[in-house]
């Protein structure tokens, strides 16, 4: 089975850095994408980064030149360095691994538990 575990959220003031990291584990073949969703009280679920498969990012317009999305594929981990952070960032930040193919040929998608970021004014 594979698993996404994610690290790095908190309380910070605005105008302030946090560095999220979500590793996935269990028998991986192959990652096509990773990404970062959120998803604040009361709203829908939306996308904040994404890394494909081909080295290509792209970003929600509300983070763009704050945030920056890395991807380390030897260890199947993806990161979220957030900066310049504003009071409407808080939210529940999820990772999500799409097109991942496992060592016994299960293709799927997955979501990590989420860990909360909270930017105070």
């Amino acid at each position: 089975q594979v698993q996404l575990v994610e690290s790095g959220g908190g309380l910070v003031q605005a105008g302030g850095s946090l560095r999220l990291s979500c590793a996935a584990s269990g028998s991986i073949f192959s990652i096509h994408a990773m990404g970062w969703y959120r998803q604040a009280p009361g709203k829908q679920r939306e996308l904040v980064a994404a890394s494909t498969g081909g080295g290509g990012t792209n970003y929600a317009d509300s983070v763009k030149g704050r945030f920056t999305i890395s991807r380390d594929n030897a260890k199947n981990t993806v990161y979220l360095q957030m900066n310049s952070l504003k009071p409407e960032d808080t939210a529940v930040y999820y990772c999500n691994a799409r097109g991942v193919v496992t060592t016994t040929l299960h293709a799927g998608d997955y979501w990590g538990q989420g860990t909360q970021v909270t930017v105070s004014s």
